[in-house]
């Protein structure tokens, strides 16, 4: 009768052991998976933040359309990262590729008026001369060349002149935007560190 009560009480034991280790692994398999789905959650910041951290300047493309005009800019941009940028990285009075590596370009497959000047439907290069109280931008034939390198007035398709803005955020990163507004009227829009451009754009 004792060997039969021992040998229960060992049964009794090794179960009561067996749901403790059973109930800690679970336990721990809930935390693991609450940590996993933390991490996954945090992960497109992570993605942001590695992207922001990119050396170099990035690859990037504005598209949209103004009227029945199909506008397509490509450019590389490049980003802040704490410097001057103003009066330093980028040079006043002089011409600028308003980017970075291969010369930013334009293309309409309609006619535009660009601030009241005519710009047949083509490609072309864009360039700016940053100014602290005036920008002119320039449109330019020659669209394949490095930065403004092989730049020369006399292939000038057009130059206009606007203010440049104050932006309200800071933004790292050169950017471009196509606005469409109403009717056949629309703009090109170039934003970087705290200042921006907008050029007035409509078709014909």
């Amino acid at each position: 009768m004792m060997k039969r009560t021992r040998i229960a009480g060992a049964a009794l034991a090794v179960a009561l052991c067996t749901f403790a280790a059973c109930t800690s692994t679970s336990q721990e398999e809930q935390q693991q998976e609450v940590v996993t789905s933390e991490v996954q959650e945090e992960a497109p910041e992570v993605q942001v933040a590695q992207q922001d951290t990119i050396k170099g300047s990035i690859p990037s493309e504005a598209t949209g359309n103004i009227g029945d005009a199909n506008l397509n800019i490509k450019y590389h941009a490049p980003g802040v990262k704490g410097r001057i940028i103003w009066g330093g990285l980028v040079p006043y009075n002089q011409v600028w590729v308003t980017g970075a590596h291969m010369a930013t370009s334009l293309e309409t497959d309609k006619a535009l008026l660009v601030d009241g000047k005519e710009l047949p439907a083509g490609k072309y290069a864009l360039f700016t001369i940053p100014g602290e109280a005036e920008w002119t931008v320039i449109i330019n034939k020659d669209w394949e060349q490095h930065l403004a390198d092989k730049y020369t007035e006399q292939k000038d398709v057009l130059r206009v002149q606007v203010k440049p803005e104050d932006l309200a955020q800071h933004q790292e990163r050169l950017k471009y935007e196509v606005v469409e507004q109403q009717g056949n009227e629309g703009a090109i829009k170039i934003s970087w560190e705290k200042k921006g451009v907008t050029v007035p754009v409509k078709t014909k």
